[in-house]
């Protein structure tokens, strides 16, 4: 304002920081539309002034970059550290815009820290030992320097190094302000950025135009500062200002007039197009046209190595295969981002120790020892997963009494940091915890008595076989009793004669039925069906003892089944069921199932539910699905699953919202999932059961087709064979048949080939069986002894 008053400039050009940013706007009232240039990103008002240019992105597109970085390598939690930009200033802007960015990879910012000024501050370095102290005592160790000044990044680092924050399993990412002025610092600065990651833009600086400036540059440089010579290349900032001055003296050239107007001025300044030394110089709206490209570096040594690239224009994630990176500390593992604080205090973990079933989780106490033993299988399949973590977790077990639901409320409110036990997935308990993939399938199950099968069935012989055995059956005995009549047939059988078509059918039909118990009256000359009946009578007599022995066991051995088959029935009846007080259960048949409340008995132990049977007590058990596989085991004669399972979402470790421990338990459990421990444990958890049944339910074993394929494809490929010499040897004997098949199929090549060797290869085969057939040659007639009159 004081330079529009005395009428001395046409543009400014500078750095401005986002408040002076924001003052622009009232600025731009008075100024008659002199262009302001700023080289450092700034944030971008929500209408921006007309007078106001970026030459570089915006403090948006730098957090996207940040929040790129972090989605990468799947860090959950972040801490923002930012200087302000000015005394006035309060920045909190750019946490929002952090976090906005953070939410597209589903991380958010635990904490943020935000350090005056750094020219405010009387002691600055007793301050930033205070905060950072503070920091340590927190769990998360990704700290992100979106803003700061060069001299207060320089000491924030070397306090974090001293005070132990940039050892293993800490990340800290600085932005392309700082990362941008790498080449220009001391070997005192660098050395306390060992690890470090960071974005700085993009720009070549391999052309002749680039090399002549540096060399410029450097020579004015090391002629005013010989004391910095060895750290005068230029930055992006350089670049960026040496092109800023020359679009603005360009844009004032172009300006036409004696007297030269600022609003000219800025027309012609947004109308620039050349290319300059940080890149192409062109203007959409008040920005440049030109996305930014960022590297990603991680600093080593006296110098850094680019890991990565990233641009808006590429997407969200970063480009091309991400380089080997050293973190703080030395390591290539990629650090988890989070530990157990300054105290690294072991995790307290609760256990339900009034669980009905202490199969998952037992506490017992030891009296002489005075010590607490806790295992079970969820602690098994828990200590399994932490085996596989890649780093060491430090925990402690700690039996909890309460119900579930209060096991989870005191995790909720960080009594305890986590819960490990047989607790239901549950959309309600989501609202206050975190859960980890499930490690077993869950569903709510009726668990009822068996009772005695007493309902007669008028056809249970038919039950001895299954449809497709029956089936296949009647379709093989019709089969076979056609190829023995039709082989009776070419030898003469008189007794296979008859006058008409229909006698004939009836004939065929009748000999079908009588060959199931072979009460047949017809006599057998031809020895080809001698051939199929005794392939015939070898299958019947096999499947006529089966057929025996099933029925005979489903007419002896008492048939059981449920006493209850559906929940609709308990509800009708006002039927009393019993659950485990102590979990979940009895909240969902209330709310889901609909059972009245005084319908329903709270049962604590496993041993208790026979009695309540026994005594009538209850007429069902509602169980999970896990829980109904242990009691069955134990109680496996009397007792059976019946009605729909209602599915749920599995057992599951408890959390508090936001933990990083809940992520790499659920990598863990699918580890262990995937090498069958989790099976191998429940095997051991049921081993105790001699039942060879869980559910006690014995139905009658119909026989299919599966044992007797074998048999039936021997029967099948002799009759088959049967049959084709059979027809050969007819079409031997009616030489007008032979003649019209082959004229009708004159131009296959393959079907004459087929008929010749009926004529020739079959025939001789099917005469060793026959009696008076002589052959006279290929192109003979054939003289055959007896009628040829068949009636077909």
């Amino acid at each position: 304002m004081d330079f529009k008053e005395m009428n001395q400039v046409q543009a400014i050009i500078g750095s401005l920081t986002p408040y002076q940013a924001s003052m622009v706007f009232e600025f731009d009232q008075l100024s008659e539309d002199i262009p302001i240039v700023s080289i450092t990103p700034t944030a971008t008002p929500p209408q921006p002034p007309s007078s106001l240019i970026q030459m570089s992105a915006d403090s948006t597109t730098h957090m996207q970059c940040i929040a790129a970085i972090v989605g990468h390598f799947r860090w959950r939690k972040v801490t923002a550290i930012y200087e302000r930009s000015d005394k006035f200033a309060t920045d909190s802007g750019l946490v929002t815009q952090f976090s906005d960015s953070l939410h597209l990879f589903n991380s958010f910012v635990e904490h943020h820290l935000a350090f005056p000024h750094m020219s405010s501050l009387s002691n600055p370095e007793d301050l930033v030992e205070t905060e950072l102290k503070n920091l340590k005592r927190k769990n998360n160790r990704v700290f992100v320097l979106i803003q700061s000044s060069l001299k207060f990044a320089a000491l924030l680092l070397e306090k974090a190094k001293l005070m132990g924050m940039m050892e293993k399993d800490s990340v800290w990412i600085v932005s392309d302000e700082i990362a941008s002025l790498l080449d220009s610092m001391t070997q005192s600065v660098t050395s306390n950025m060992q690890g470090v990651i960071g974005f700085r833009t993009s720009f070549v600086d391999n052309s002749d135009s680039f090399r002549k400036f540096k060399l410029g540059f450097r020579k004015k440089y090391s002629s005013k500062y010989p004391e910095e010579e060895e750290h005068s290349n230029p930055s992006i900032y350089a670049l960026r200002t040496y092109d800023a001055v020359s679009a603005t003296a360009r844009a004032i050239k172009d300006s036409q007039g004696n007297v030269i107007h600022s609003k000219s001025v800025l027309e012609h300044l947004l109308a620039s197009n050349f290319k300059g030394l940080s890149g192409e110089i062109s203007f959409k709206g008040s920005k440049l046209a030109q996305l930014p490209t960022f590297q990603i570096i991680n600093v080593i040594g006296k110098s850094y190595n680019e890991i990565a690239l990233w641009s808006p224009k590429f997407g969200n994630g970063l480009v091309g295969e991400v380089g080997a990176v050293i973190w703080p500390g030395g390591g290539q593992t990629v650090p988890k981002g989070w530990s157990l604080g300054a105290t690294k205090k072991a995790l307290r973990i609760a256990v339900p120790a009034r669980g009905a079933f202490n199969h998952f989780v037992k506490v017992s106490y030891d009296q002489d020892r005075n010590e607490t033993y806790i295992s079970g299988f969820s602690v098994d399949v828990f200590e399994a997963a932490v085996k596989l973590l890649p780093y060491h977790l430090p925990y402690v077990l700690v039996p909890h009494y309460g119900s579930y639901d209060e096991m989870v409320a005191e995790v909720y409110n960080k009594s305890l940091d986590a819960a490990v036990g047989d607790t239901e997935i549950m959309a309600e308990r989501y609202e206050y915890a975190e859960f980890s993939q499930p490690y077993m399938e869950s569903g709510l199950v009726m668990v009822v008595t068996l009772k005695p099968d007493t309902t007669k069935d008028r056809f249970m012989f038919m039950k001895a076989f299954k449809m497709d055995m029956w089936v296949l059956m009647a379709m093989m005995s019709f089969f076979t009793g056609f190829v023995v009549w039709l082989t009776e047939m070419v030898e003469n059988n008189p007794e296979f004669r008859g006058s008409s078509v229909s006698h004939h059918v009836g004939s065929m039909i009748w000999f079908s039925v009588t060959l199931l118990s072979f009460a047949q009256r017809e006599s057998i000359r031809s020895n080809l069906s001698r051939l199929v009946l005794a392939a015939w009578l070898f299958v019947t007599f096999i499947v006529a003892a089966c057929f025996t022995a099933v029925l005979t066991s489903m007419l002896t051995v008492q048939r059981l089944e449920p006493s209850i088959l559906t929940v609709e029935y308990l509800q009708r009846t006002n039927a009393i069921v019993g659950c485990n007080g102590n979990s979940f259960i009895l909240r969902y048949l209330v709310n889901a199932l609909h059972f009245l409340p005084e319908n329903i008995k709270q049962i604590n132990s496993i041993t208790d539910y026979p009695n309540a049977f026994k005594n009538g007590d209850i007429a069902a058990a509602f169980f999970v699905e896990p829980h109904a596989k242990v009691f069955l085991a134990e109680y496996c004669k009397g007792y059976t699953t019946a009605g729909p399972t209602f599915k749920l979402g599995g057992f599951g470790f408890v959390f508090q919202k936001g933990s990083p421990l809940a992520e790499d338990i659920s990598e863990a459990i699918l580890k262990v999932t995937e090498k069958g421990t989790i099976n191998q444990l429940e095997r051991h958890m049921l081993s105790f059961s001699n039942c060879s049944s869980s559910t006690g339910v014995t139905d009658g074993p119909s026989l299919g087709l599966a044992p007797f394929s074998g048999l039936f494809l021997i029967l099948g490929r002799i009759s088959a064979l049967v049959f084709l010499i059979t027809i050969a040897r007819i079409l031997e004997r009616q030489p007008g048949i032979l003649s019209f098949v082959q004229g009708t199929l004159i131009n296959c090549r393959i079907a004459k080939w087929a008929l010749f060797l009926l004529s020739r290869g079959y025939t001789k085969f099917g005469s060793r069986f026959s009696r008076g057939n002589s052959i006279q040659g290929p192109n003979s007639r054939i003289n055959m002894a007896g009628d040829t009159s068949l009636g077909i």
